[in-house]
């Protein structure tokens, strides 16, 4: 069991019978007499849907174990990943709407980790932060623009706004979850 007001991002609960990840809380005490309540954004594990919720900060909920594994990404096909476990070669197919849009950042032979609830793929869990390089983009400007940004086509066929000055060919640093750029990488030492 465990306390609505220690729920924590990640969290894996049980509430009325569907299972629901915690994407994001927030605690707002009370006033007087009555109780703080702890807002959260949650997430089906079953449906996919988001749903927002308020629950009282002392109300007890049933927490679902969460285990995480560091799995092998082999090939995307059909709606799905397929990924395999490098110590039992046993592989787990994950649809692509559990893993979203991040799905196109993944390479063969890259080791991400995945969450598993009750023996079932529930997420993957990526990087803050990858990099990608840019196959296709105009040519950098540097008069001023009506924007300071441009679109980006990189190499897995993502489209992303970066500043006017990067240009085809250049690695860059992005942030994964809202696909954003954060800035150019740094070339490798050898």
């Amino acid at each position: 069991m465990l306390v609505a007001s220690q729920l924590r991002v990640g969290a894996v609960i049980r509430h009325e019978g569907q299972e629901y990840k915690v994407v994001a809380t927030e605690y707002r005490p009370g006033q007087g007499r009555m109780s703080g309540a702890m807002h959260t954004r949650l997430r089906n594990l079953t449906t996919g849907t988001v749903w927002e919720h308020a629950f009282r900060s002392e109300l007890k909920l049933d927490e679902v174990p969460v285990e995480k594994r560091a799995i092998e990404f082999l090939y995307s096909a059909d709606g799905t990943c397929c990924f395999m476990d490098p110590e039992t070669f046993e592989q787990t197919e994950v649809p692509d709407a559990v893993v979203g849009v991040q799905a196109r950042f993944l390479e063969a032979g890259m080791r991400v980790p995945v969450e598993f609830v009750n023996g079932r793929a529930v997420s993957v869990v990526f990087p803050e932060v990858m990099e990608a390089k840019i196959s296709d983009t105009a040519p950098p400007m540097h008069q001023q623009q009506d924007t300071n940004f441009k679109t980006a086509k990189l190499e897995n066929g993502v489209d992303v706004l970066v500043p006017q000055f990067v240009k085809t060919g250049d690695t860059i640093r992005i942030d994964i979850e809202h696909l954003r750029y954060v800035d150019r990488a740094k070339p490798k030492r050898v």
